[in-house]
C-alpha cells in the first residue's frame, strides 16, 4: 500500500531555538576598520513586524572576493567568512556587523545575498540588498533592469548618516520586496519527484 505524502511544514518558528550561533551576526568585528551595520525590519503584510523571523547574509567582501574560507560557525575575530545568521527582536529588527561589499567584476553593482525565515513561509525567501552609491552600476544590472522603476527600490539599501545600511523587508503588501528564484535551488516544499 502506497502511502500519501505528509503535508509540507512551514520554515518556523522553531528554527529560532537551535539555527542563532554566538558571533553569527557579526562577519567583522564590531569597530574594526571598514565595519558597517547592516540593519532593518522585517514586516508582514499588514506592516507590523514579525517577531521570529530568522534572517542570513553572504557577500563578497570589499574588494569583490569571494570568500573561500572555512569558520562562519565559530568566529575567530580575524577571518572574514562572507555569511552570518540572526534571529530578530521582538520588534522584527535584525543588525549585522560587516562590511560594504565590493563589485564581483568592474562596472558590476555590489550586493549582498540574503535570505528570509519566518513562520508561516513554506520555504525560505530570496533577495538581494543593493548598494546605493553607484546609479549606474544599478542602471545596468541584469536583475534591476527586469524591474519595474517602483520595485527595483524594495532592493536598494538607504545609506544611514554614519555609513550603515537599512534595509526593511516587506513579506508582503504595499511595497513588498522583491524575491528571487533559483532554478537549481531545491526546494523544500511540495512532492519530491
Amino acid at each position: 500500500m502506497a502511502l500519501p505524502p505528509t503535508p509540507a511544514q512551514t520554515v518556523g518558528p522553531f528554527f529560532g531555538y537551535a539555527l542563532p550561533y554566538d558571533g553569527g551576526p557579526q562577519l567583522v568585528a564590531p569597530g574594526s576598520s571598514g565595519s558597517i551595520r547592516l540593519h532593518g525590519t522585517v514586516y508582514d503584510g499588514d506592516g507590523a513586524p514579525i517577531p521570529d523571523a530568522m534572517v542570513e547574509i553572504w557577500q563578497p567582501d570589499q574588494h569583490g572576493r569571494i570568500s573561500q574560507q572555512p569558520g562562519s560557525l565559530s568566529r575567530d575575530g580575524h577571518t572574514f567568512t562572507g555569511w552570518g545568521r540572526t534571529e530578530v527582536n521582538y520588534e522584527g529588527q535584525f543588525t549585522f556587523t560587516t562590511v560594504n561589499p565590493g563589485p564581483t567584476a568592474p562596472g558590476k553593482a555590489p550586493y549582498i545575498l540574503l535570505t528570509v525565515f519566518a513562520r508561516g513561509l513554506m520555504d525560505r525567501l530570496f533577495t538581494r540588498v543593493y548598494m546605493p552609491e553607484d546609479r549606474q552600476a544599478l542602471g545596468a544590472d541584469p536583475l534591476l533592469s527586469t524591474l519595474a522603476e517602483d520595485r527595483r527600490s524594495t532592493l536598494i539599501a538607504h545609506r544611514d548618516d554614519d555609513g550603515g545600511l537599512r534595509f526593511d523587508i516587506r513579506l508582503q503588501g504595499e511595497d513588498e520586496t522583491v524575491f528571487l528564484t533559483y532554478p537549481r535551488t531545491p526546494q523544500f516544499t511540495g512532492r519530491r519527484a
